[in-house]
């Protein structure tokens, strides 16, 4: 996980209202957070327990599908 260096906008009472962080850190979150829905979806496709198909099957439909909409 990226370390933060977060600078912190507050209001005149000092109650925090943003944060900002350095562009690389906030890249590394995006990076992050994609890795983490990957992660996610995977783990939904096994429990779903649902029938695969090989990579080359699945590329093959989705050729056809490409070829059927030109």
């Amino acid at each position: 996980m990226a370390t933060l260096h977060p600078t912190f906008i507050t209001d005149e009472n000092g109650e925090k209202l943003s944060v900002v962080i350095p562009i690389q850190e906030y890249y590394q979150l995006l990076e992050d957070l994609e890795e983490l829905e990957d992660i996610k979806l995977y783990d939904e496709a096994i429990a779903a327990n649902e029938p695969s198909v090989s990579m080359e099957e699945a590329f093959e439909w989705i050729e056809s599908k490409r070829k059927e909409k030109k």
